[in-house]
């Protein structure tokens, strides 16, 4: 009775185990997205609006070197008289009596204050590039590694799956024989016990992808409540991905197409030019005027021509010229620590890149190997008693922390590679 009931046990296990679609662990929800990683980045590139709101300040800068190439609008007045204590009367226009005066004037910049404006301006465009081109980077690399992240951990999610509900099944049937007497009560237990562990492992796990899958809706305005599967092919296995690009050619990378980089080589600039335009502001403008006066002045229709400036004696900004000074000085040290940070960004990440790449490579293709071929002789060996149910149970387990060992391997290579993209502002290893 009972190794008839074994028979059946196993051929259900079996049955289980060597089926290909298993019920895939996921959020509930009504909609469910399978996309590739190129799509996933066209419908970021068209779609996210922290990348459209940041490309918007291109725009405002633009209009500010518009601003600063305007000129200042000439000023007019125009006066009358408004009582005429001799007649009694206002605005008395009488024939004798009519009193007016006007004036225009126009302000002009010394020292070029204009066109260093106009410099800082078409500066602060490029610094608004710089600044979009970075965010871009930094949004394009979290993408990347939260669609990894979901995708090698949903293959792991179906393997605690698999093992899941094969264990159930046995659980069923083992509280259903210990019922009759035909089996222990401390194997049923050792099934439940196992089984309770999975389940925790597993609800760890599922909240792990929801929170990376939850960042990629955002990245890409994915309708919330989506499930996504990302689309895949890891095919690194035995390849030494990281000789195809020299080390000095990443170094050399870094320092062309990093944009944080550019823009603190930029800042240098722009306080160059500031400090100019500082000095600059040093000088006084100068108002030019033209006027009229019908019966104000010492003779009747008085024309006059005057100009006005301000006598440079107390201040010639010499506060924002001495914070200008300063501000190149503390850009030169931000820019010697920010190529300090890129050296040791693409020596580290390279470091961990070569350690996971020759750990990768270090495992036989074939350990990865055929569950099937693992299962049956596992079976195999259960069924004609030469192993108990602890052993049985000890190589389900000794599967899934290799599975998912080797998974998170996997994970860990692609994404030391996506970081090496990131510190270098290139391409080199998508896949």
């Amino acid at each position: 009775m009972c190794s008839k009931f074994i028979k059946i046990l196993l051929c259900i296990v079996a049955g289980l185990l060597l089926s290909q679609s298993g019920a895939f662990a996921q959020v509930p929800g009504n909609d469910t997205l399978k996309i590739t990683i190129q799509q996933a980045e066209e419908q970021f590139l068209k779609s996210n609006l922290q990348l459209i709101a940041q490309h918007y300040n291109i725009g405002i800068a633009d209009a500010q070197v518009i601003t600063a190439k305007l000129f200042p609008n000439p000023d007019f007045n125009i006066s009358t008289g408004l009582y005429n204590p001799g007649t009694h009367k206002f605005f008395d226009q009488s024939s004798g009596q009519d009193e007016y005066a006007g004036g225009i004037s126009q302000l002009f910049t010394t020292a070029g204050k204009r066109n260093k404006n106009i410099q800082l301006a078409k500066l602060g465009v490029t610094q608004a590039k710089y600044q979009f081109f970075d965010l871009l980077r930094t949004l394009k690399a979290s993408l990347r590694n939260d669609f990894l992240t979901i995708y090698f951990q949903q293959q792991s999610v179906k393997v605690y799956d698999l093992e899941i509900r094969s264990l159930q099944q046995m659980l069923k049937a083992y509280k259903e024989q210990n019922a009759k007497g035909n089996v222990a009560e401390k194997d049923v237990l050792g099934i439940q016990s196992q089984l309770y562990s999975l389940q925790a492992e597993l609800a760890g796990l599922v909240v792990s992808i929801d929170g990376s899958i939850s960042q990629l809706q955002l990245l890409i305005r994915a309708k919330p409540g989506t499930y996504i599967e990302p689309e895949y092919n890891y095919d690194m296995d035995g390849k030494d991905i990281l000789s195809t690009v020299p080390y000095q050619k990443l170094l050399d990378s870094a320092y062309s197409n990093r944009y944080d980089l550019r823009q603190a080589k930029l800042a240098i600039d722009y306080n160059d030019m500031n400090l100019k335009y500082q000095k600059a502001l040093a000088m006084p403008d100068f108002n030019l005027s033209l006027g009229y006066d019908k019966r104000g002045s010492y003779i009747i229709n008085y024309n006059s021509l005057g100009i006005e400036f301000n006598l440079p004696f107390f201040n010639r900004n010499q506060g924002g010229i001495k914070q200008a000074e300063l501000t190149i000085d503390q850009g030169k040290v931000q820019l010697q620590g920010q190529q300090d940070q890129v050296e040791n960004d693409i020596s580290v990440n390279y470091l961990i890149a070569s350690r996971y790449e020759k750990l990768s490579n270090s495992f036989d293709p074939q350990f990865k190997g055929d569950f099937t071929h693992l299962i049956q002789e596992v079976l195999k060996n259960y069924r004609t008693r030469n192993i108990g149910l602890i052993e049985f149970l000890y190589f389900y387990d000794s599967y899934k922390v290799n599975a998912v060992q080797l998974n998170n391997i996997h994970l860990n290579r692609v994404t030391a590679l996506e970081q090496l993209n990131y510190v270098t502002g290139t391409p080199f290893f998508n896949q």
